[in-house]
């Protein structure tokens, strides 16, 4: 039995309600952080709206103007996590502006290495929840896992969940309905691709608590480098 004791995991909740108590993403992203959290990983829930993020793509956006900017510190604790989940809700099929804004923020810091000469997320792994109304679970997964993977995150396999209710307006997940029970949560194949890609995550971050190895990848290496490569002739 792997001991995920140690591992840190950072869950961000890109909702665009402004309180976090009223966001339904946050509802599925506490499912995944239970499970991780009783199997001894340090756990760590962000409201990204808690905070003053400006848009941009650089480490500090009062060196562009803005009068402040929190990403700094949340850098931090994004820097600290081993695991990140990125949750967001569905708008017209996308993830919501406040994602976006936060993977141009975590772009914005892809410049950094770390002692390896790698890219400062490797050795990291990231997944993603999804919740709304509408269809899009899928084509949002694949933007924000082909985001995290180019910055240099390990994706597992199936590490992306979600729940959509009925195409047009309708109750959202964990609303309260007339019986009392919660909208979504008894929802098998939501809550199955959920605890999958939560101990997906775990597994390949207790796999990587070292990093991965730094042949090819270091840049400090391939700095000034002229690689070159067989161009073999497919035509013939």
């Amino acid at each position: 039995m792997s001991d995920f004791t140690g591992l840190n995991a950072l869950f961000i909740n890109t909702s665009l309600k402004k309180k976090s108590s009223e966001s339904h993403t946050k509802l599925l992203l506490n499912a995944s952080a239970n499970i991780m959290a009783d199997q001894g990983v340090a756990v760590e829930l962000v409201h990204m709206l808690d905070h003053e993020v400006p848009p941009g793509v650089y480490p500090d956006m009062t060196e562009q103007g803005w009068a402040r900017d929190d990403w700094p510190m949340l850098w931090d604790k994004v820097k600290t996590a081993n695991i990140l989940v990125i949750g967001t809700p569905l708008w017209l099929g996308e993830e919501s502006s406040v994602c976006r804004g936060l993977i141009e923020r975590l772009y914005g810091m892809s410049g950094k290495t770390n002692d390896k000469g790698q890219s400062i997320y490797y050795g990291k792994t990231g997944g993603c929840v999804i919740t709304g109304n509408e269809d899009g679970i899928k084509h949002t997964a694949m933007t924000i896992q082909y985001a995290l993977s180019h910055l240099g995150y390990t994706v597992p396999p199936q590490a992306d969940c979600g729940w959509i209710g009925e195409a047009g307006p309708g109750p959202s997940y964990g609303d309260e309905l007339d019986d009392g029970s919660k909208v979504g949560f008894d929802n098998d194949f939501t809550k199955r691709n959920m605890t999958i890609m939560t101990w997906n995550l775990m597994h390949i971050a207790h796999l990587l608590r070292d990093g991965l190895p730094n042949k090819g990848n270091d840049r400090r290496a391939l700095d000034g480098i002229d690689i070159n490569h067989d161009n073999p002739e497919y035509r013939s």
